[in-house]
């Protein structure tokens, strides 16, 4: 069996396991308070070109969009994003396990749109009841999207635009950050977030790490964030071993090697699928890929292949999700093509 599931089927590359095992025996203080953590830091302020930014290490994508979102929020207020957003789709309510309403607005292909966004805020505001309804506190985007397509440069200027009239944070979900940032055509860098965004995190899970993800505020992290992190479950006592992870990965530039490697073995699959006829649910240039397969083909490689469910189309049609990662195989790509 092959998998082109998800990109964090696997553990983690080679050279971060290597770190972590010749570290293994250093006595090192907890809770990100290390050496590493501290070394990782400096790296990623390089890399994003603002000294200045407050970061910090958290454990898993979930708890940190529950951990960043709490934090920003006020006990009166939700978070708006697409309807197809990972919040609202995907974690299991977590976000209102916490406290806050997810408020969802519609989607083009998975990306919020500046204007109707300034539109539902002025309407929230123009309703004279609006002081009995729960506020929009901040807004929440991803990059790539849960469609795995990517925001350009101008379309993320104009979001930023419009939470800064009103007063918005907003946070930018990386989890496949890597993965959009090396993708053809995306013209956004981590300066650009930087300028751009309140908070937005760096994804190591799915991007060549064991586990953790790097949250960024690039001004200032909300008061006693660390504290909110432990209230959340999302600090790891044993803080070295996000610290390591992410040292090694902003070494040399191996997290957008590895990112782009995972963008090849894609750009390939795509290659192929389009070849053999296969229709697209939706075009994208990141490391997912959808595409429409009648039931019977679905069953057939199920039985070799393994790839996601996304959503039906019809009785006889399905929109299945082949994502590659850091640790896909050019072999395992070859056989996948064989197959189709």
């Amino acid at each position: 069996m092959i998998s082109f599931e998800s990109d964090y089927m696997e553990g983690a590359h080679e050279r971060v396991l290597s770190r972590l095992v010749e570290t293994n025996r250093e006595p090192l203080s907890g809770y990100g308070t290390d050496v590493y953590c501290e070394r990782a830091k400096e790296k990623i302020r390089q890399a994003c070109e603002c000294p200045e930014a407050e970061i910090y290490f958290l454990v898993g994508g979930t708890q940190t969009n529950q951990t960043v979102i709490a934090s920003l929020l006020r006990s009166y207020e939700g978070v708006v994003c697409a309807g197809s957003g990972h919040i609202q789709t995907h974690e299991a309510g977590a976000i209102e396990y916490a406290g806050h309403k997810v408020l969802p607005l519609s989607h083009h292909e998975g990306k919020l749109d500046a204007s109707e966004l300034s539109e539902y805020l002025e309407s929230f505001y123009a309703d004279a009841n609006h002081d009995h309804a729960v506020f929009p506190g901040m807004v929440y985007v991803s990059h790539p999207t849960e469609y795995g397509t990517l925001y350009t440069k101008d379309e993320l200027t104009a979001i930023s635009a419009v939470c800064r009239r009103y007063e918005l944070p907003l946070y930018l979900d990386g989890a496949r950050l890597g993965y959009g940032l090396v993708s053809r055509g995306n013209d956004l860098t981590l300066p650009d977030l930087c300028r751009l965004c309140d908070a937005f995190y760096i994804g190591g899970t799915k991007v060549g790490a064991l586990c953790g993800e790097a949250v960024i505020f690039p001004r200032r992290a909300p008061k006693q964030f660390m504290t909110i992190m432990k209230q959340h479950g999302a600090l790891l006592a044993k803080g070295r071993v996000l610290g390591i992870q992410f040292d090694t990965l902003f070494e040399d530039g191996l997290y957008f090697e590895i990112s782009r490697h995972a963008i090849a073995m894609a750009d390939r699959l795509r290659e192929v699928f389009r070849r053999k006829g296969y229709s697209f649910f939706i075009e994208t240039v990141t490391n997912q890929i959808f595409i429409v397969l009648d039931n019977e083909t679905m069953r057939r490689l199920s039985e070799s292949v393994g790839f996601s469910f996304w959503e039906t189309v019809d009785a006889d049609h399905t929109v299945v999700r082949f994502a590659t990662s850091w640790a896909t195989r050019e072999e395992d790509v070859e056989r996948l093509i064989d197959l189709l």
